[in-house]
Order: C-alpha cells, then sequence, then structure tokens
C-alpha cells in the first residue's frame, strides 16, 4: 500500500534508529517562506496558515518530530522549571529547527537532524518547545554539540523568530515567553517525553498498524 498512498508526516513516518541522538524531522517550512505552512493534522498535507505581518523569516528550517506529542509529560518538565502546576502541552507533535549550511529551496521533505538544545517555551499556559538541532553531518555545523557551542548572534535570532511569529494585525500580542535555553541532554529528555506522550495518546492507532 505504501507504493500508492503517501504516509501521514505524523504518524507514518519512523522518529528513527538513532533516536533521541538523531530524529527523522518533517520539514514544514525553510528560510524563504514568507507565510506560515503547517501540516494538516488529517490530511496530512501541508496547508498555509496564515501569511507573516513582518517581513522576518526563520532563519533556519522548521518542522517537527514524527510519532512525538507534547501533553503530560512534556508538560511536567515545565511545570518543574518554573514551579508552576497549571502548565499543559499543546497537543501538537514536538517542533524542532534544524540548522544547515545548506540552501535548502522547500519544505515537505524528511531531514536527519542532530539535537543539541532547545527553548522551553511558554505559550499562555501551554509547553510549547523548541528543539534545536543541526542538519546530520552538516559541513559547517556538524562540530556543535550543545547549544553553547552556537554563536549568540544564531541563537537570538531563533529566540525573536518565535517570540514573534504569532503576531497577526489586529490581534492582541500572545502571552508566549521563553523562559529557559536549554542543552542537549534536557533536548534529549524532551524528545523522550514527547515519544512517550504520543505512544500514549495514539496507542490504539499503534496497535492497529501492529495488527496489519
Amino acid at each position: 500500500m505504501g507504493l500508492r498512498y503517501k504516509s501521514h508526516p505524523w504518524h507514518g513516518i519512523e522518529i528513527g534508529a538513532g533516536a533521541p541522538r538523531v530524529v527523522t524531522c518533517f520539514i514544514e517550512m525553510v528560510p524563504t517562506d514568507t507565510v506560515k505552512y503547517e501540516i494538516d493534522k488529517d490530511s496530512g498535507y501541508l496547508k498555509i496558515d496564515r501569511p507573516q505581518k513582518f517581513s522576518n523569516v526563520i532563519p533556519a528550517l522548521y518542522g517537527f518530530i514524527p510519532q512525538t506529542y507534547c501533553s503530560a509529560h512534556v508538560a511536567e518538565l515545565s511545570c518543574n522549571a518554573l514551579g508552576r502546576s497549571d502548565i499543559i502541552g499543546d497537543s501538537d507533535p514536538l517542533d524542532i529547527c534544524i540548522l544547515t549550511e545548506k540552501t535548502i529551496s522547500h519544505g515537505d521533505i524528511l531531514v536527519e537532524a542532530r539535537p543539541i538544545g532547545g527553548f522551553r517555551m511558554i505559550d499562555g499556559n501551554q509547553a510549547d518547545d523548541k528543539i534545536i538541532a543541526i542538519m546530520n553531518n552538516d559541513a559547517v555545523y556538524m562540530h556543535f554539540n550543545d547549544i553553547s557551542h552556537c554563536p549568540d548572534l544564531v541563537v537570538e535570532r531563533l529566540k525573536h523568530y518565535f517570540l514573534t511569529y504569532k503576531d497577526m494585525p489586529g490581534e492582541t500580542k500572545r502571552q508566549s515567553q521563553i523562559t529557559h535555553v536549554y542543552n542537549r541532554e534536557e533536548a534529549l529528555l524532551v524528545i523522550e517525553r514527547a515519544r512517550k506522550d504520543y505512544q500514549i495518546k495514539f496507542h490504539s492507532l499503534e496497535t492497529m498498524f501492529s495488527h496489519e
């Protein structure tokens, strides 16, 4: 059947045998995009979410890690880090931002990436973590083993994008904040938590596929 039908990027793509240290990612957006694309969860196709309010663009590849889900186990990390009890997951796959020296002209592709850190981002009361990674074996970034190895300017550009990309004309500014920049080990833990949340949420889906 796989020869006739496209696999759903969220549910039908494997995260990779080397996960969480090397993960297969689905790319929704690239730096040349001037509108925000995101996956349609029902069909698995990319859709236009909204035009960007300002001229800023994502300074790296942006997408999500298949077969992950941000719910209770991911939210627990933010609750513990911030001393709060009201944070919940955003009920989306785990976002990932991938640094590379290559110019990638379009999304809707798979990329192998190596996580090096992440942003603990809170949107209202929802955990909206952003994993920061490098394209596996990238010629320029391949020696970065932790986000602390990234130039400060790169990290600040990523922060600025994520704190502004949801702004829309005429709307009240969203209450998003990045509370922490965390290291590689924390990023790997977040990915494992997101995999566990996925297994709980979509247990029936995995059971159905295992009996095909």
